[in-house]
């Protein structure tokens, strides 16, 4: 891509390249996957820079949903939590893992807050 391109796509936003101690740009990986994208957006479908621009904002909120909404459904699903009992009494969700696999009862050492709370009991149902 020719320098004054991608000076424009920086100027609006499109891609958002690093910058070295003397102001150069540094593109990522990313910004070259974008980049690719961006060209391929232009030539190969004609759309204009403010189509790309809302295109790939678009794109970027969807990702963004996406991501909520996982958390959310995990979040509503009871069979997606588990659940542990803190030596404190409190109660504290924690991550699914290899060790809830198991059938029936299991007990996993669980950190606390304070980093001194110790082998909490997780309860949870196949």
């Amino acid at each position: 891509m020719h320098p004054q391109t991608l000076r424009q796509y920086d100027r609006l936003g499109i891609v958002s390249p690093g910058r070295t101690a003397g102001r150069g740009r540094r593109y990522s990986r990313r910004d070259v996957l974008q980049l690719i994208e961006v060209q391929a957006l232009s030539q190969d479908e004609g759309i204009n820079l403010a189509g790309i621009k809302r295109i790939l904002d678009l794109e970027a909120q969807v990702r963004r949903l996406e991501h909520k909404v996982e958390h959310l459904t995990a979040a509503v699903d009871p069979g997606s939590r588990v659940f542990t009992a803190a030596a404190s009494g409190d109660v504290v969700a924690v991550r699914r893992g290899p060790w809830s696999r198991r059938r029936g009862w299991g007990r996993r050492e669980v950190s606390g807050e304070q980093g001194d709370e110790r082998a909490a009991v997780v309860l949870w149902r196949p």
